[in-house]
């Protein structure tokens, strides 16, 4: 197939013709035109665009930044602002501009930007500059990222009552194309009218990607005659207030609706010969309306014929009373759909009211006539819930077998989602590896911290004492009105470096003037991390904070950082600012927290995010370091993740229990989780993460890959498909090369990225439909069981309910990377079940195990690329080589050249991925090679009996192993003599009892670093010239560390594992005269640890019986909670032995009643 020339670059230089570009392109796109259309008009003019990023409207800067080569040519002028109400004032000297004599421009156009609570805070300034109005050839677009869904927004953001309020006409792009058409449309309205105008835009037009068409001079922009008042309507200079309201309530308004009408801003898009029901909605609920009754059998053209008009209201505010009159005259009902509130409903019935009965239609929307709700005001708004909805209102004249079958499948679709129980695990946001707020967010135990807004706010489901929070800038100001009436003195408050810049100085402020007792912990991460890591808009430092709040008033100060070396010379700070290292903050915090009124920490660690994405770019060091776990060694007590919080420390099921392993392709070497105490941690000095793939030839028969038949793409239905992953894994890098693949075939396409706040690591889905006309797409997210293809990147996303709604067992295949990947709450549960059994049961009931395929592919992707990002472009080769993806691999390829990221890499990866979905032994063979098997489990209990004994036979002797052997014997003949087949205790005590008697001792610490199954798997791990460094605390001689006073982990060299190799070979020391380590309080406690065991198993075998097996197995398998090292270890041993007491007591109780009986 021949692909379309394009270039990244084609959506700023072209100014007609197919363009691929994301909604948030589209407006950078927007101005882009406007001054094209403004030089052909002969106007000079200029373009400034400013707000405060937000999702949705998180990416517009980054967007601008972008394109900024083509800014100047252009006559843009972009500034990112402190603040949303800032940035509105500074729009309104834009339109003063041209009221100077020395104004370089005829009129400058400009674009406000800000999420839903953005605008809510710059009411003030916007009715102020609205009241003023705009210059005749300038105007101003009031761009709202609205959240319905509250996907990434702590509120149901909702622009148009506050447009409404503030006397704004309204426009409601419902689609990317319409971000452009009613863009160009506003400013000339904006320029007419004189107003400024609300532009409301939400996730599903921002964050979508499509191929749209652009027509040369589109739209044609007519401007009607209107009777303005003498002197017109654009702003001036004096202006009195009260001419300003009259002005905008008696003519600005009506010359809006003026130009609606003109440019048929409100579009019929069904015209029924014999109208009987209506249909009015705006934006996408107009989509959704026109999906619904596709979904319902009903096309445009039947529409028509049944007697159903829809009109699609392109200017909800101020409404256009005579078209939406002359629409609904003679109608016999008219159904509004609309999203949040009901401001079309009313809208209508108030313009229907005076019809007389004979001509006035039954009007219903978020209720029926009988009162009933049949379009939810909660949440988001979609095509099915519509089709329901639309269905009850035609079933009294028209009723078919595929209608029927509609709403059967969505009534089967929710008893369905009802009978699913709740998973045990969901996926929800959570810190990056490696970030500072898995540090900075901690307080002292009898304290709490506040939360704030962006990461902050994850901080408080974390089970951390971090509670509340507040709006944008008023972190600490709740202490104020809550500190007289609670018992609490003191809080912590967290707050973002992003946030103080914007407004947080002022609430602490506030704070200080009210005298509260507040520390404040101020993060300087050096990136606005939430909203996609953009810079501070503004000079600022940890240096510059303490010296401003210093001036505010605030005396006791401090900076925790995770570099001291910054600060070895510290310059610039304010007077008597101490400076510690993270590791101090729980001692600083507990300082602080005595003192009186306000004090502020400034963390300074740089965001994981941030610094990942500079090290791609070589702006950021990058350590030569890896940190590697050897799994023998661990314990999974989990101290490391309970130190680093980190999701890059992930848990490994091996013959001996959970252990921990460091995923390589996620860790961002923070380092944090080397804090933990226990000796299993090493770094890899220099080398690589071993790439299998650069040093494999590619199988004869699988270098030569045969195309799949693809899927036709249809004139009636578009071919739909469902990604799902975690967010920060390239899951929107999948979709983006699948429908940049259908643009440059010519194919119609448009894909939705649903992610917002899940962005960090929580789940994200991208919707894909294609088509080969641009007419068959109609809403953005799938309908119920509307995927072709689920591409289950991440199967717990994809087994959630959000995700299986989209599946059907008729129509859809599944691929399901079985991969167990963690979610944030293993952080704090080490011994967390991935729920695997419950998604293979959630997705086998949606799909049938016919269209059901399950596959590797994380581990498969990570050994051959070296880098598990590599997962999801590994899985799209594997769906494409079966067939399920409707594009060319020639249009992918492409796709990945155009995206310009690791393009050899993501090419390989797609072809291995193809690989594997003709020979998926074979790949399967070249990935893993080798490798360490020490995840196999023994089947049986003899297995498990003789490997346990010849590993203790290693740990110290033949004799210290029959003496294990007649332990587990014993247990085995007291199950083996009850009737029933009774099993379990045995079991329990193989393999507890093993646990007890392989005490990790410095001789097994030794002789598990220098068996050489270890440097195997480093082997194995890692490729080129590495050195080896391990991290202990040996107990005779480990420091103390001065913050915590507890052992200190340092590094030793390769020194060090020769030296292992040598105490290995002493282990026959073990528990003699000679052992130096034997005489410490710890392994004394051990060894008798061991003979404990033995008499109780002794007296649990001896009073085994039907009633007591359960207790018994239940007791014999307590060693299991005893993990870790020194204190660590300690901590867990007694909260075993209050347990064990309680069990003991149970167990002699009863057999004491045994007795007696």
């Amino acid at each position: 197939m021949q692909l379309a020339q394009v270039s990244l670059d084609d959506k700023y230089q072209n100014i007609d013709g197919t363009l691929y570009l994301t909604g948030t392109q589209a407006l950078v796109k927007l101005a882009m035109l406007q001054g094209v259309r403004d030089r052909a008009a002969g106007l000079n003019t200029a373009c400034f665009i400013s707000g405060y990023r937000g999702s949705p409207l998180h990416n517009l800067d980054k967007e601008l930044w972008r394109a900024e080569r083509f800014l100047p040519q252009n006559q843009i002028h972009f500034l990112p602002a402190v603040n949303e109400d800032i940035a509105v004032t500074s729009h309104w000297g834009t339109q003063q501009s041209s009221l100077f004599s020395d104004a370089l421009y005829d009129g400058v156009y400009s674009l406000w930007y800000g999420k839903g609570p953005g605008l809510d805070r710059s009411v003030d300034a916007m009715r102020h500059a609205n009241l003023a109005g705009t210059s005749r050839y300038g105007g101003v677009l009031a761009v709202v990222g609205d959240d319905h869904g509250m996907t990434s927004t702590d509120v149901p953001a909702v622009s148009e009552p506050t447009f409404i309020d503030l006397m704004m006409p309204v426009l409601y792009p419902g689609n990317v194309a319409e971000l452009i058409e009613f863009g160009l449309y506003g400013w000339a309205l904006s320029r007419f009218c004189g107003a400024w105008v609300g532009f409301k835009a939400t996730p599903d037009t921002l964050d979508t990607a499509a191929s749209v068409l652009l027509p040369t001079d589109w739209p044609r922009i007519v401007l009607p005659d209107y009777p303005f008042p003498e002197g017109g309507v654009s702003i001036r200079m004096p202006d009195p207030w009260v001419d300003q309201e009259a002005r905008l309530r008696d003519h600005k308004m009506g010359a809006a609706v003026a130009f609606a009408r003109a440019n048929g801003i409100d579009k019929v898009l069904v015209a029924s010969p014999r109208p009987r029901l209506g249909i009015v909605a705006s934006g996408l609920a107009a989509f959704a309306v026109l999906e619904a009754l596709d979904s319902l059998g009903i096309d445009l053209e039947f529409a028509a014929e049944l007697g159903i008009s829809v009109l699609k209201i392109g200017m909800p505010h101020p409404i256009d009373e005579l078209s939406l009159r002359q629409f609904c005259d003679g109608l016999e009902e008219v159904l509004v759909v609309e999203e949040k509130r009901r401001i079309i409903e009313l809208a209508v019935k108030d313009v229907l009211y005076g019809l007389p009965e004979t001509r006035r239609p039954r009007v219903v929307g978020r209720c029926n006539e009988t009162g009933k709700e049949i379009l939810s005001g909660v949440g988001q708004l979609g095509p099915d819930a519509v089709a329901i909805a639309i269905a009850g209102r035609i079933q009294s004249f028209h009723n078919s077998a595929k209608m029927q079958a509609r709403l059967a499948f969505l009534e089967g679709k929710a008893s369905e989602r009802r009978a699913r129980s709740p998973l045990s695990v969901v996926r929800t946001p959570f810190f990056c590896s490696g970030c500072p707020h898995n540090t900075s967010t901690r307080v002292p135990d009898g304290s709490r911290a506040h939360g704030g807004v962006g990461c902050h706010f994850m901080a408080t489901n974390m089970a951390r004492d971090n509670v509340t929070h507040p709006q944008m800038g008023g972190e600490g100001a709740t202490w104020i009105g809550m500190s007289s009436f609670v018992a609490t003195d003191h809080v912590f408050q967290n707050l973002g470096d992003g946030t103080y810049f914007h407004s947080g100085l002022l609430a602490l402020r506030a704070c200080i003037a009210a005298g509260v007792n507040i520390t404040y912990k101020i993060l300087y991460n050096d990136a606005v991390a939430m909203t996609g890591g953009q810079p501070v808009d503004g000079t600022i430092d940890p240096a510059a904070i303490t010296r401003q709040v210093h001036a505010e008033g605030v005396t006791r100060l401090a900076v925790v950082t995770d570099d001291l070396e910054k600060y070895k010379n510290p310059v610039g700070l304010a007077p008597g600012t101490e400076v510690h290292h993270r590791r101090a903050l729980d001692t600083v915090q507990k300082a602080f927290r005595q003192y009186p009124g306000v004090s502020v920490i400034v963390y300074d660690q740089t965001c994981a995010a941030e610094k990942r994405r500079r090290r791609k770019r070589g702006t950021f060091p990058d350590p030569p370091r890896r940190v590697f776990i050897n799994e023998r060694v661990c314990e999974g007590c989990g101290d490391c993740s309970a130190k680093s919080n980190c999701l890059s420390v992930v848990p490994v099921e091996t013959s001996f229990g959970r252990k921990r392993r460091i995923d390589q392709s996620s860790c961002n070497k923070d380092y944090s989780c080397r804090d933990g105490f226990c000796p299993s941690f090493v770094s890899v000095v220099g080398g690589n993460v071993r790439r299998v793939a650069s040093s494999q030839e590619v199988p004869r028969h699988l270098q030569l890959l045969p195309e799949p038949k693809r899927p036709n793409l249809s004139a009636k239905r578009s071919y739909n498909i469902l990604v799902t992953g975690i967010g920060g894994t390239g899951v929107v890098t999948i979709s983006a090369m699948i429908t940049m693949a259908a643009h440059l075939e010519g194919r119609a396409c448009q894909a939705i990225d649903q992610f917002g706040m899940a962005q960090k690591g929580g789940a994200v889905t991208s919707h894909i439909r294609l088509a080969s006309e641009t007419s068959v797409i109609k809403a953005v997210y799938l309908d119920a069981g509307s995927a072709d293809l689920v591409l289950g990147c991440d199967a717990l996303v994809a087994a959630g309910d959000l995700a299986l709604q989209s599946v059907s067992s008729d129509r859809s295949q599944l691929i399901i990377n079985t991969h167990e990947a963690i979610t944030g709450h293993f952080t704090r549960s080490p011994d967390l079940k991935y729920p695997r059994e419950d998604l293979n049961q959630r997705l086998l009931g949606a799909a049938g195990a016919r269209r059901l395929t399950f596959l590797d592919a994380t581990a498969i992707a990570t050994r051959l690329m070296g880098d598990g990002i590599a997962t999801n472009m590994f899985m799209l080769g594997y769906a494409y080589q079966r067939g399920l993806v409707p594009v060319s691999s020639v249009g992918i390829e492409r796709a990945i050249e155009l995206n310009g990221i690791a393009v050899e890499s993501n090419i390989e990866t797609f072809r291995w991925g193809r690989r594997a979905a003709v020979d998926l032994k074979t790949v399967t063979a070249v990935a893993h090679g080798e490798s360490s098997s020490s995840a196999q489990q023994p089947e049986t209990l003899n297995e498990l009996i003789d490997a346990r004994a010849n590993d203790l036979t290693l740990y110290q002797d033949a004799g210290y192993a029959a003496r294990y052997r007649r332990l587990v014997e014993g247990a085995c003949q007291a199950e083996g003599a009850l009737a029933g087949g009774f099993a379990g205790f045995g079991s329990a005590v193989a393999r507890y009892g093993y646990k007890l008697m392989a005490y990790k001792d410095e001789y097994e610490v030794a002789r598990l670093y220098s068996d050489g199954d270890f440097m195997k798997r480093v082997s194995q791990a890692f490729e080129g010239s590495f050195r080896l460094e391990v991290y202990l605390a040996p107990p005779l001689f480990a420091r103390r560390d001065p913050y915590t006073g507890l052992p200190e982990k340092r590094a030793y060299g390769p020194w060090m594992l020769r030296a292992m190799k040598a105490l290995a070979r002493l282990r026959w020391l073990r528990g003699t005269a000679f052992d130096p380590f034997g005489y410490t309080s710890e392994r004394r406690a051990e060894r008798q640890r061991i003979i404990d065991y033995e008499i109780i198993v002794d007296e649990l075998s001896r009073g085994l019986h039907h009633d007591n097996h359960a207790l018994a197995t239940e007791i014999a398998s307590l060693p299991d909670g005893i993990r870790g090292y020194g204190h660590i270890k300690q901590q867990h041993l007694d909260a075993v032995d209050r347990v064990r007491a309680d069990l003991l007591s149970r167990w002699r109780q009863d057999e004491k009643i045994a007795v007696a009986v």
